[in-house]
């Protein structure tokens, strides 16, 4: 019992290492700070490099831990959404928020490219667990009768990824909310004839 006791702790000890040295990169890569070392990171996430080897072997994979967990913040934002939110108005914050974690990934642009390069499944993953978030909020927009029922989430995601692909672009935010507001409008028309 007592190594029990004893293992738990190191089990939260390791997790909260583990989120200080993804919270540490994440800021630096949000930052443009591309060129980091990684004993930088380790000293902002008050912990030493060999911990910080020991959770992410390599420089890529810290990437990839940051990005899979801000893409998971921003899909487990979801039920609360629905909580809080009528589901026409959890659709339009997730859409606002996609946008956001897409504008916030500049700074992490080229970082991510060395993950690509290595054939990692993070991107894919993240395109499923995106469609679904957009899934589960778009059945309860259609069950409220609040949006149409025609469109699919994978559509509505193809047309956020064209939006938020142009990232480079000048005044890309506010053109990329406009866009939204006509996704939104569009998905809108004709939800009054819903069958229900």
């Amino acid at each position: 019992m007592a190594t029990t006791g004893k293992d738990k702790p190191l089990r939260a000890h390791a997790a909260r290492n583990r989120d200080a040295l993804i919270a540490a990169a994440c800021d630096a890569f949000e930052a443009g700070e591309l060129d980091i070392r990684i004993e930088e990171i380790a000293r902002r996430a008050g912990v030493g490099v060999g911990t910080l080897y020991r959770h992410f072997a390599t420089r890529e994979a810290l990437i990839e831990a940051v990005y899979r967990q801000r893409v998971e913040d921003l899909c487990g934002a979801v039920p609360r959404l629905l909580d809080e939110l009528a589901p026409y108005d959890a659709l339009r914050t997730f859409l606002r928020q996609l946008i956001a974690h897409s504008a916030a990934s500049q700074g992490m642009a080229v970082a991510l490219e060395a993950v690509m390069n290595t054939g990692s499944p993070v991107f894919a993953q993240a395109r499923t667990d995106m469609t679904e978030a957009i899934a589960t909020i778009m059945t309860a927009a259609v069950t409220a009768g609040e949006i149409r029922a025609d469109v699919t989430p994978e559509t509505v995601f193809r047309a956020m990824g064209g939006i938020c692909t142009s990232h480079d672009q000048p005044d890309w935010e506010d053109g990329a909310h406009a866009i939204v507001r006509l996704l939104l409008d569009g998905l809108r028309s004709g939800a009054a004839v819903i069958p229900r």
